[in-house]
């Protein structure tokens, strides 16, 4: 069974089913759908040793996250594997551990292993690591702010204007002492949200208290830590802006064990909406990112790429995905809150 068999058993011409094969979204439903049914009935499998020998490709992507932990980058993660299976690749992850020599030692290893291009998502590799790349016509796509990004296909998110949202929504419902908790890692998505915490206290007339901003470890021990230091504080925030929704599962944590109410007494906003964020009590109200769809489109722009569908040097792209604020229990109106509870 080869690709004519399918072509004509469908109906079709061979570059329709080599569409749905590459690129699915281009084909119409039905018509994508009688073909899909006809691939399982038949169990046909693309022969990609041979498409490899054909057009030189090796049939799999490297995957280059920071920390395979995190649920945050795992999700971005699922995103690009989704596409690359679609596509009868195989992705090969990387785990760096936010360690740069780590970083430089996996790259090594995926360009002996001739990956047909790369995916990083919140790098911490340096920008002449990215040049070496370049120099082996490795296409590569970078998912999340990076150091420099000059140049590079980038799939990300405004951090700074989404921290502007969440900082506004907690002014407009009366906070107007607030706290941030920011994570060491990513580096450089974390400086951008800073920067929209203190443009937006700006804004409005208010103070930036240095005691207010605090640097913790990007994990629920780092949220616990830094919003004890806070509800210490001789005059403490009436509210925390984290940018994770793990700190804000341990900044929850510290609250409640100073026998505090959240919001009632201190208010939370966390970033990202992972699935758990919903599940802590009371329910946490964050910036949603759209993290599959990150990689999804991450990947698609990687294949684009490597298909010669897109130049991997010239006008390079830069996919910015919406977020929103998800508005839950943790952060309510300080007026009307004995109303809402």
């Amino acid at each position: 069974m080869n690709i004519r068999h399918i072509a004509k058993q469908a109906g079709v011409s061979v570059a329709t089913v080599s569409r749905v094969l590459n690129h699915p979204e281009n084909v119409a439903r039905k018509t994508r759908e009688r073909i899909e049914k006809i691939i399982e009935e038949t169990e046909y499998t693309p022969n990609w040793f041979a498409r490899g020998l054909n057009f030189n490709k090796t049939g799999t992507i490297g995957l280059m996250i920071p920390h395979i932990l995190n649920p945050v980058y795992m999700e971005i993660a699922k995103g690009v594997e989704d596409v690359a299976h679609q596509k009868g690749y195989i992705a090969l992850m990387c785990n760096e551990e936010n360690d740069g020599k780590k970083g430089k030692s996996y790259l090594e290893q995926l360009l002996k292993r001739r990956v047909d291009g790369i995916v990083f998502i919140c790098s911490s590799l340096e920008e002449r690591d990215f040049d070496l790349l370049e120099e082996q016509n490795i296409p590569i796509v970078l998912i999340g702010e990076h150091k420099n990004t000059t140049g590079q296909h980038v799939v990300s998110v405004d951090c700074q204007q989404a921290a502007k949202k969440a900082v506004k929504h907690l002014l407009d419902n009366g906070y107007e002492q607030i706290g941030m908790l920011y994570g060491t890692e990513p580096k450089v998505e974390n400086e951008y949200k800073v920067a929209g915490y203190q443009k937006t206290l700006k804004k409005m007339g208010l103070p930036i208290r240095k005691e207010f901003l605090r640097e913790v470890d990007n994990s629920i021990e780092g949220g616990y830590l830094g919003a004890k230091k806070l509800v210490e504080l001789k005059e403490p925030p009436q509210a925390i802006f984290t940018t994770s929704d793990y700190i804000a599962f341990g900044a929850m944590d510290a609250i409640k064990d100073k026998s505090l109410r959240i919001p009632e007494d201190v208010a939370v906003v966390g970033f990202d909406n992972i699935r758990m964020s919903n599940l802590v009590e009371p329910k946490l109200t964050t910036i949603e990112v759209p993290l599959h769809k990150m990689g999804v489109y991450g990947a698609r722009l990687l294949f684009d790429i490597i298909e010669g569908e897109e130049e991997a040097e010239e006008n390079p792209r830069t996919i910015l995905l919406q977020t929103k604020l998800k508005v839950r229990k943790s952060c309510g109106h300080k007026e009307r809150i004995g109303e809402m509870f």
